[in-house]
């Protein structure tokens, strides 16, 4: 029984079997198909590989939601190089809310304003990418793929005497609220005051004002190496001494997924502006540097997705199937044209011969003589 029911089921099998099966012998080769089928394989062997780079590829998806999140902090990367002496300017943050945060978290380094070589040619690579960023915005994910987990590198320490330098370098980072504010450097140290702030720029002279600066970088949220940010780089020079520098600064909160990290940092986009102070003129203002931020209410969330394994298997066979049955229908059109015109030759080069009456012989058919044989 159980033979049975196996021969049964493949029987069954075997009827179901769709695919048409035709005999070698009803397969006529030729040179012209072979040289098909030949091209047919090198360009499925060129397309599959080409299609498994791209499935090896990996790219960036944006999603936008709102912000919910109102407590936690923003956090402020900067690093600046002015040209004064560090006893001569302070930095601080005032936002809307009437909310000072002094300087506890930055460094005031002593240093040149004057870049080495080795150091030149990185900021003119920094300005480079930047202006090619401008023109290129898929480059920005480029730089989300190469992004890594960690804090950036810090520059080799000063070996030259401090009261040498002219300039100052302010680095570290600060904790503000999420909400619009102002980080400026301007002329004297902070002091706290009832109606705000103030800073002590009595004792300074105007001569000693020179707000020349170098942003090496500036960035909000979570550090993280790799990224590029829009003002890295920037370096503005001016010989007179009362200037004022103001960036205004939108911040966009982004939620970065690659492979390689997960963090929560920001993007943003700057507008500039300069003059100079000059209240003979009417142009009045302090001289300073000053970033005016704010905060945007979305957030936008940058994943890395890779193709599924599944949708990969079926362009590969699309591809192959595709080729295959494109090369039939074009070698089988081609045979069909090239039979037409050789057909309609080789008729135009043959007459049609006159009929013969039935009683008549032609001279190519030989007569054949009668022979009767005796019945037995």
């Amino acid at each position: 029984m159980r033979r049975l029911s196996k021969k049964r089921a493949l029987t069954l099998v075997k009827e179901l079997d769709a695919f048409a099966k035709v005999p070698e012998s009803y397969v006529e080769s030729s040179a012209s198909g072979g040289t098909v089928s030949l091209l047919a394989f090198t360009v499925m062997a060129v397309l599959a590989f080409l299609e498994f780079f791209v499935y090896r590829d990996t790219w960036m998806k944006y999603e936008y939601e709102v912000d919910k999140d109102f407590i936690s902090k923003l956090k402020i990367n900067v690093d600046i190089t002015v040209a004064m002496r560090c006893k001569y300017i302070g930095a601080d943050v005032l936002d809307v809310a009437e909310t000072m945060v002094v300087s506890e978290g930055l460094t005031y380094e002593p240093v040149n304003f004057e870049l080495t070589p080795q150091q030149r040619l990185w900021q003119m690579t920094l300005l480079h990418i930047q202006d090619r960023l401008r023109v290129e915005h898929a480059l920005q994910d480029v730089l989300f793929k190469a992004a890594i987990k960690g804090s950036p590198p810090e520059p080799p320490p000063n070996e030259d005497d401090p009261s040498s330098h002219s300039a100052c370098r302010i680095h570290g980072h600060l904790y503000v609220n999420k909400v619009a504010g102002n980080f400026h450097i301007t002329v004297g140290k902070s002091i706290p005051h009832p109606r705000g702030h103030a800073h002590l720029s009595a004792l300074v002279s105007d001569d000693s004002y020179n707000f020349s600066h170098r942003i090496d970088h500036l960035s909000f949220g979570e550090a993280i190496p790799g990224i590029i940010n829009p003002l890295d780089g920037i370096e503005k020079v001016t010989p007179v001494s009362s200037h004022m520098f103001q960036y205004f600064v939108t911040i966009v909160p982004t939620k970065l997924n690659t492979y390689k990290l997960s963090a929560d940092t920001h993007q943003f986009s700057v507008t500039e502006q300069e003059r100079v102070i000059n209240h003979a003129i009417g142009s009045h203002g302090i001289a300073g540097i000053f970033m005016k931020y704010d905060i945007s209410s979305l957030v936008i969330k940058v994943t890395e997705q890779h193709m599924p394994l599944w949708k990969f298997l079926v362009r590969l066979c699309g591809i192959i199937g595709g080729i295959f049955s494109t090369t039939g229908m074009l070698h089988g059109a081609l045979g069909f044209l090239v039979d037409v015109i050789c057909c309609r030759f080789q008729m135009g080069s043959y007459k049609p011969l006159k009929e013969a009456p039935e009683n008549q012989q032609t001279e190519s058919e030989p007569c054949v003589p009668t022979v009767n044989y005796p019945e037995q």
